[in-house]
């Protein structure tokens, strides 16, 4: 199949998406076959002159909710009228909020969660140490990046991810203004490592982000040349643009309707296809077709995290740097980087460096060992650096 390099980039491509979804409908239901989301609550039904055990059996609530909710003390508290305890919108407000947190912990496999951060805690320091000591070849690469989708996605299913805890967290506070506290301990989490090592959760342990960046691999041979079309590079002004665009959408539209726009598009339901729906899986399925040409497009384009985790990764430790000292200004590094990111870091001749994966591509064909990803801070080339290359060239 070597000789048919397009035919074989195609049959990658297929099998991928075959393997992901067959697997992924059997982890699934190892794990329960539970579809990881928080029933929608109803509409509660409240008046000011129900008695409080009215209005639990209206709304088939338990006393102990009540009980928790109200601070009820005796059992004769039961008869009180509501309006004892607070407006009909206060009351409503709690009980909703209760609810919705007790629907968010009920929806949640407490066995699954601790061993996924513990393996993203074991995984993403080994391919940094990988990285570090130069081992990784674009074959290892693919290899690493099927393995963080196999272990995060696959067999860990779609919950919890990256997006996730921005996601949930943005539209469960416009829906009930309630926080859900491990949600916000898995996204501190989470920017902590983007504070560490410039978004390498998104790069090496994302389950959509990896799988994106993979089937953009396997479009490209051993030179980053590209087998099936053209590989383009968005412009980072149009794809934040609409990334900032989306999630503003996303927040108006959940604190004025309650509505999830991004849940039946959402990308992280391949690893949960049973609840993934004719628009969800058609949406999927463009978006990864993108992904041959575009590098990670739903990443640069609409995810959430990738629009936070951008904002934190300019205080990253641990980020790409140039020493100008030994560069030799040929730019083989921003020609072979996926994005636009490593031209705006080389030149630093613009105020906004784009989005970071940490893929090492740039330093694997520089050739003078010049690209380190180290905490050095990043230094500004010399004002004539380029422009003498380019006289250097025409003599």
């Amino acid at each position: 199949m070597d000789k048919y390099p397009r035919l074989k980039t195609a049959v990658y491509f297929i099998l991928i998406i075959v393997f992901i979804v067959g697997l992924s409908i059997i982890f699934t239901r190892i794990w329960g076959g539970k579809p990881e989301q928080p029933q929608k609550l109803n509409e509660l039904i409240i008046d000011k002159e129900m008695t409080v055990e009215q209005f639990g059996q209206a709304n088939e609530l338990p006393n102990t909710v009540l009980k928790e909710v109200l601070e009820l003390k005796v059992q004769s508290d039961l008869g009180k009228t509501l309006d004892e305890y607070g407006t009909p919108d206060q009351i409503s407000s709690m009980v909703t909020k209760k609810l919705a947190l007790a629907s968010e912990h009920a929806s949640k496999n407490w066995i699954k969660i601790p061993i996924k951060f513990g393996l993203w805690l074991f995984f993403l320091p080994t391919v940094f140490i990988l990285l570090k000591n130069r081992t990784v070849t674009s074959g290892v690469r693919n290899w690493l990046l099927f393995t963080a989708i196999l272990i995060f996605g696959v067999v860990m299913g779609s919950d919890p991810s990256p997006m996730g805890t921005v996601k949930d967290a943005i539209h469960l506070y416009g829906t009930t203004h309630a926080i859900f506290p491990p949600r916000m301990i898995a996204l501190s989490i989470f920017l902590v490592i983007v504070f560490l090592a410039n978004k390498y959760i998104c790069a090496w342990g994302c389950q959509a982000g990896t799988l994106q960046e993979l089937i953009f691999r396997i479009n490209q041979t051993d030179k980053h040349k590209t087998v099936i079309g053209r590989q383009i590079k968005l412009p980072f002004a149009l794809t934040n643009t609409v990334r900032c665009a989306f999630l503003c959408a996303f927040t108006f539209v959940a604190f004025s309707w309650g509505l999830d726009i991004i849940d039946p598009i959402d990308p992280f339901k391949i690893y949960n296809p049973m609840y993934l729906g004719l628009m969800g899986g058609g949406f999927i399925g463009i978006l990864l077709l993108a992904s041959l040409f575009v590098y990670r497009p739903w990443c640069h384009l609409f995810c959430p995290f990738g629009l936070v985790g951008w904002l934190v990764e300019k205080a990253s430790l641990t980020r790409i740097s140039v020493n100008y000292e030994t560069c030799i200004a040929c730019e083989k590094c921003a020609t072979a980087c996926p994005s636009t990111v490593m031209g705006a870091i080389l030149r630093r001749d613009k105020t906004t460096i784009p989005d970071c994966f940490a893929c090492y591509t740039c330093r694997d064909v520089c050739p003078t060992d010049s690209i380190s990803f180290s905490s050095r801070k990043r230094t500004v080339s010399p004002s004539d650096h380029f422009n003498k290359r380019k006289r250097d060239k025409s003599i």
